[in-house]
């Protein structure tokens, strides 16, 4: 357990630093989930919750990278170096629930056929899991720049947040780790934080 809980807190501190006098989700941003890391019992909810989260968090992160170094707009830059700052050390817990559950993510291992994860039932397509951005908008965000960039990001990424609450919704409802539904609170707190202030930039725009 203890050893558990020791991998736990450091993954959760890895990648991902904050930016320069920001704390890790801005001042709007819920305080991080309570991780005892005991090997407390689990469910396909939980397996599901996961193995869709880990792939979804791991876009919204290249996703905000590229704003980081594509917009002009400093709001715009600082939200997604704050967005990296939170997803990053949630994806590791997640990756670390995984391996506890042995149920190790594989994503990206077949391209060809558009898989990013195992879930209970085998293999989730990108485009079946909510909120995920389409290849044909990431492409069209690497072509773009200016306010057009800006709000075709934002705009995509509100879209990413809704998916992940609605993933992190049906942790809370159908899941059983404690440890699970408690990053599942965070993230949907988070993520409608996010929300707010995307659209709050996106209102401001001309």
């Amino acid at each position: 357990m203890f050893a558990c809980l020791a991998a736990l807190v450091l993954l959760a501190g890895c990648g991902g630093g904050d930016a320069p006098g920001e704390a890790a989700g801005g001042p709007d941003e819920p305080e991080a989930p309570l991780i005892t890391g005991e090997p407390a019992g689990f469910n396909e909810a939980d397996i599901a919750f996961a193995t869709d989260m880990v792939p979804h968090h791991a876009q919204a992160i290249d996703l905000s990278r590229t704003a980081t170094e594509r917009s002009a707009n400093p709001e715009v830059v600082r939200l997604a170096e704050q967005i990296v700052a939170v997803a990053q050390p949630e994806l590791n817990i997640l990756n670390v629930f995984l391996v506890q559950w042995n149920e190790n993510v594989r994503w990206n291992e077949n391209p060809e056929n558009g898989t990013s994860a195992d879930g209970p039932d085998g293999p989730v397509a990108d485009e079946d899991r909510p909120g995920t951005v389409d290849d044909a908008t990431i492409a069209r965000l690497g072509s773009l720049s200016g306010p057009e960039f800006d709000r075709l990001w934002l705009q995509s990424m509100i879209g990413q947040n809704r998916g992940a609450i609605e993933i992190a919704n049906a942790e809370i409802a159908d899941g059983t780790n404690v440890d699970a539904i408690s990053i599942a609170r965070t993230i949907v707190a988070g993520q409608q934080a996010q929300i707010a202030k995307m659209t709050q930039i996106l209102e401001g725009m001309p």
